[in-house]
């Protein structure tokens, strides 16, 4: 048995430690803020309702026309579904103040009860199962303005330096029907893709996602129609709307799957700096297509598009807004000086492609498998074009912002997120699983495997954590636990006594056994932990023993030497 240092004195350094933890990292608050008291809209907005499960969305025509005059929207959206199971009574989402008006199908409006940000529409034809029907939506109003876009839901309504509107959506939080009528819940993505239909002012373009298929001059209505196609399945707030004096370049990258269109939408003044800046898109596709496997929109190209906020992870129509400065609006968030090798809002945000519009969550609640995978994005960018050791100075770089105030998964069923925390927290959670693989090949393997195994699907958390344990053959669960359920830091606690190292995990959840790399006198040693003293012999006495940088956790000498 070993020797124990009174359980006061013990107790008093864990506090210590959890303390310098949790509260000398600066906190970061949530994407959408969100109250804990949740309402029947929490509950219709985040459920899978029966009036949702009975139908499955294979396509949506949205037609919208943009007044920038009065900030107002209209127009229509048909949604075509397969039917599932017999049923006649079907949820569609609008936000107040939008309103909507009509309902049709098959030519016959129909009844529409309203209930906050619900609307359940009674359809009048039976509902045969296995075939495809289509709903006619009609609506109009003026949308919430986004007060801190991207952050907060809503339109923004600006004017660029010429005094001509430039005018976009960001919606995530919120949601899609914060301005158009639709299925709004992550789970189900229309199958057969988008055709969006924007009639702006004959003098602006609108941009939104995947291809330009015509454009229809209303010289009448002194007005033009932009019709943009996506063949792919699209997430609800992934559909945008970008409205300005845009011009236009662009570029092929030679991909793994072939050629790929690179266009770039940009404001006319900025077209030099935007030429200059927007050289980053190809070095990501070169970086991403390697780790995380082929770009997974072909069909629909890839834009980054210039728009009146940060920006935004628009499937196929990437919005930008970072100033076209290096770093996040020219700063480091590292702190490292490796953050100011990229355009943090183009590779993050490009890096949603594959985390967010390729796996999407079916519930919000599960929000870190766009942002802890995406923040780790920026790892192998890093690790791609500058080596391991910058990439490994970067992650830990952005420690000093993790504030393990609250579990990264939120609350399922109510529409509300986790912890900000998914960004720096899950990333450097990432990177530790990284090391615990200790095979980059098969790390990448994993990491590609993901993208190929949930190919334009939506997914939840178990799905993920299993594959990522499948794959890699250790049962990570307790791993995952950790990091997404729990806001403690697990401690590496050790004490040297008679030429061995007693050792074991403290501060975790129940059955903690992450393996950990350790250095003893500079002699690497890899050990699997549990919470169960353990020991191995070392040669010197009084051993110098640190952890690997690299795994995020504490590590505390409870000897006190």
């Amino acid at each position: 048995m070993c020797t124990q240092i009174p359980n006061f004195e013990l107790a008093m350094r864990y506090i210590l430690l959890s303390f310098s933890l949790l509260f000398c990292l600066s906190a970061q608050a949530q994407m959408f803020p969100h109250g804990e008291e949740f309402t029947r809209q929490d509950t219709l907005r985040g459920t899978i309702t029966p009036e949702r499960a009975w139908w499955d969305l294979q396509y949506y025509h949205l037609e919208v026309t943009v007044d920038p005059e009065t900030k107002s929207l209209s127009g229509k959206n048909t949604v075509r579904y397969k039917v599932l199971e017999d049923s006649k009574r079907m949820q569609i989402d609008l936000q107040a103040p939008m309103q909507l008006s009509k309902a049709e199908q098959d030519g016959v409006e129909l009844e529409i009860e309203h209930d906050g940000n619900a609307h359940f529409i009674t359809l009048k034809s039976t509902q045969k199962i296995g075939e495809e029907k289509a709903v006619v939506l009609t609506f109009s109003g003026t949308p919430v303005e986004a007060v801190r876009p991207p952050w907060d839901g809503g339109l923004t309504w600006n004017k660029d330096s010429n005094g001509l509107p430039f005018i976009a959506n960001s919606n995530q939080g919120l949601g899609a029907s914060i301005w158009w009528p639709n299925k709004d819940h992550m789970y189900d993505e229309p199958d057969q893709g988008v055709l969006i239909s924007v009639t702006v002012p004959e003098n602006l373009m609108d941009v939104s996602n995947g291809r330009l298929i015509k454009t229809d001059h209303n010289k009448a209505a002194k007005t033009k129609t932009y019709h943009w196609e996506v063949k792919n399945p699209i997430n609800n707030y992934g559909i945008n709307i970008n409205v300005g004096d845009y011009v236009h370049f662009g570029e092929k990258y030679k991909g793994e799957k072939g050629e790929l269109d690179l266009d770039y939408y940009v404001l006319r003044d900025n077209l030099a700096k935007a030429k200059k800046q927007f050289k980053d898109a190809p070095r990501l596709m070169e970086a991403f297509e390697h780790w995380f496997g082929p770009y997974p929109f072909y069909e629909d190209s890839y834009k980054l598009v210039e728009a009146p906020y940060l920006g935004m992870e628009h499937q196929s129509s990437v919005t930008y807004g970072n100033k076209y400065e290096n770093g996040y609006l020219g700063r480091d968030l590292s702190g490292t000086g490796w953050g100011l090798k990229f355009d943090y809002i183009i590779i993050h945000e490009s890096g949603h492609e594959w985390f967010a519009n390729n796996i999407t969550y079916r519930d919000i609640a599960d929000m870190w498998i766009h942002e802890s995978f995406t923040s780790y994005s920026e790892n192998i960018f890093i690790d791609y074009f500058y080596g391991k050791e910058a990439a490994s100075a970067y992650t830990l770089g952005l420690r000093k912002g993790i504030g393990n105030a609250a579990p990264v998964i939120g609350k399922y069923g109510v529409n509300q997120e986790g912890s900000g925390d998914m960004y720096n927290k899950g990333h450097n959670m990432l990177h530790t699983i990284r090391q615990v693989i200790n095979d980059d090949e098969k790390w990448r393997s994993i990491l590609r495997g993901l993208n190929a195994e949930f190919y334009h699907k939506t997914v939840t958390t178990r799905q993920i954590e299993n594959y990522i344990s499948q794959k890699s053959g250790i049962n990570l669960s307790p791993v995952f636990d950790q990091y997404l359920r729990d806001i403690r830091i697990p401690i590496f606690s050790y004490y040297l006594q008679e030429g061995k190292l007693y050792y074991r995990w403290d501060n975790g959840v129940v059955g903690f056994n992450m393996p950990v790399k350790i250095d003893v006198d500079g002699k690497e040693m890899n050990l699997t932990p549990t919470q169960s003293w353990q020991s191995v012999d070392v040669v010197q006495k009084n051993a110098k023993i640190t952890v690997d940088k690299d795994y995020y956790v504490g590590s505390m000498n409870i000897s006190g030497q």
